[in-house]
């Protein structure tokens, strides 16, 4: 029998500081408890450790999680099968889990959502969110057009092919440059789409391609990107648990994160509305670091799968570095060479920041076990802004303009998701609920907004220390 805790367990916000001026995100691999189909089902450290998914099977931990399961496993039959395992092992025992909801004061409540429905309004809204996505499912917008997908994966290798031709004949350096970051850019959105599953029925397919389209064309990891990206789908803009609101010492997205600081990086954050703007080109660098560091420790990793894939990232992502060190040795000499890494870097990471960094943090938060929590659809539209869709900003964002549409239903192709929008803006006006949708400057003024809020108490604070 299973060694449990107490059948009681209260939920309360969890942060941990190192050196007072970093938020680190330890991932909590103690057996809990996930509320799935009416059932509780118990989940411990063998099942973690197998989970293909990684830590975001640890997201809803102790919370009802029914949709979520669902939205991310979709018609799984080897998801289903664990699920039937976990609920016949489970079925002897079933805990009595309270909620503790974060009561927020002061300027704690500033950037921060309210979700004050009725439990009945709120088990409405489930309901019907499933009954859409399964009906979205039934009609084929879940149906991947592999040609477009084919098509899709060659745009970005002709601009590679196109910048290196320009590079060696030509010497049209600056050009080649360019367009090397505009083709890493796009290849982001082509792995993204591969790590959500929604080229390939298969994953394995899907994480073949991601691994090329990645780790080799672009040096970003698959698997590194999946660790970080499924927690933030699943818990979007809820502190604590969603990792991108871990800005420290750069930035604070909510006066919470002020407690954690030093005195050195709160005489920064009063300006960081202003110099936000300034170091978006730097997020590309700071993810191939991130995949560097991830790579070199999947050998070592708490999952079974990173293990795994090891064998596979390992060399793709050195051959990638080996081929931009090459394509800079081709250039005639250092200040070319730096000048062609800069540019090619920095612009491939401005229009990357550009636009991930536009869909959340105009939009509020939510404490770590916030209500809303157990309602996935509110969650992600009450958190998610869209941005005016044409068809070149469609091109240009990869399908993240229509972002809500995304967040809702991870898996559904992108070439889909225009097509799904009027589905989900009548479906937030059945149900009174704000869908937001705006220009490109209003929404980049709301994150500075956002930013400039938690700023001013910043610098307030500083002040009442002198």
């Amino acid at each position: 029998a299973h060694k449990r805790r107490e059948q009681t367990i209260t939920r309360r916000s969890l942060f941990t500081q190192s050196g007072g001026t970093m938020v680190i995100r330890d991932i909590d691999h103690s057996p809990f408890w996930l509320k799935i189909d009416g059932r509780w089902v118990y989940v411990d450290e063998s099942v973690m450790k197998a989970h293909p998914g990684g830590s975001a099977i640890t997201t809803y931990r102790n919370k009802e999680a029914t949709t979520v399961f669902h939205t991310f496993h979709g018609s799984s039959i080897v998801a289903g099968k664990w699920l039937a395992k976990l609920k016949e092992e489970s079925k002897d025992e079933q805990p009595t889990i309270k909620d503790v909801e974060d009561e927020l004061k002061g300027d704690d409540k500033i950037n921060m959502g309210t979700f004050d429905i009725t439990q009945e309004k709120a088990d409405e809204i489930a309901k019907a969110f499933d009954k859409l996505r399964m009906d979205l499912r039934k009609e084929g917008y879940y149906q991947s057009d592999l040609m477009w997908y084919f098509r899709k994966c060659l745009e970005p290798i002709f601009m590679i092919a196109l910048a290196v031709y320009l590079q060696v004949y030509h010497g049209q350096y600056f050009i080649a440059a360019l367009l090397m970051g505009l083709s890493w850019q796009q290849l982001g959105w082509y792995m993204h789409e591969c790590c959500h599953q929604q080229v390939f029925k298969n994953p394995y397919y899907n994480d073949l391609l991601s691994y090329f389209t990645g780790d080799l064309l672009q040096g970003f990891s698959s698997s590194g990107w999946k660790e970080q990206h499924n927690i933030h789908h699943a818990a979007t803009n809820v502190l604590g648990r969603d990792g991108d609101l871990d800005l420290l010492p750069f930035y604070a997205t909510v006066v919470q994160d002020l407690k954690l600081v030093d005195n050195w990086v709160l005489n920064m954050l009063p300006y960081q509305h202003i110099y936000w703007t300034f170091l978006l080109p730097l997020l590309r660098l700071s993810w191939l670091t991130s995949s560097i560091t991830f790579v070199v420790g999947m050998p070592n990793n708490f999952y079974d799968v990173y293990k795994k894939k090891a064998a596979y990232e390992q060399p793709l992502l050195a051959l990638h570095w080996t081929l931009v060190l090459y394509q800079l040795y081709l250039l005639p000499d250092w200040s070319t060479r730096m000048t062609f890494f800069l540019v090619s870097q920095l612009l491939g990471g401005f229009l990357l920041a550009h636009v991930v960094t536009y869909n959340h943090y105009s939009t509020v938060k939510f404490p770590y076990n916030a209500k809303i929590l157990s309602n996935y659809p509110c969650l992600q539209i009450y958190t998610t802004r869209n941005m005016q869709p044409s068809p070149f900003i469609d091109w240009l964002w990869g399908g993240l303009n229509y972002q809500i549409e995304h967040h809702l239903f991870p898996t559904m192709p992108r070439h889909s998701l225009p097509k799904v929008m009027p589905r989900v803006k009548e479906f937030c006006e059945e149900h009174d609920i704000p869908y937001l949708v705006d220009d490109y400057i209003t929404g980049w003024l709301l994150g500075l907004e956002q930013f400039g809020n938690v700023a001013k108490v910043a610098k307030k604070r500083l002040a009442s220390m002198f």
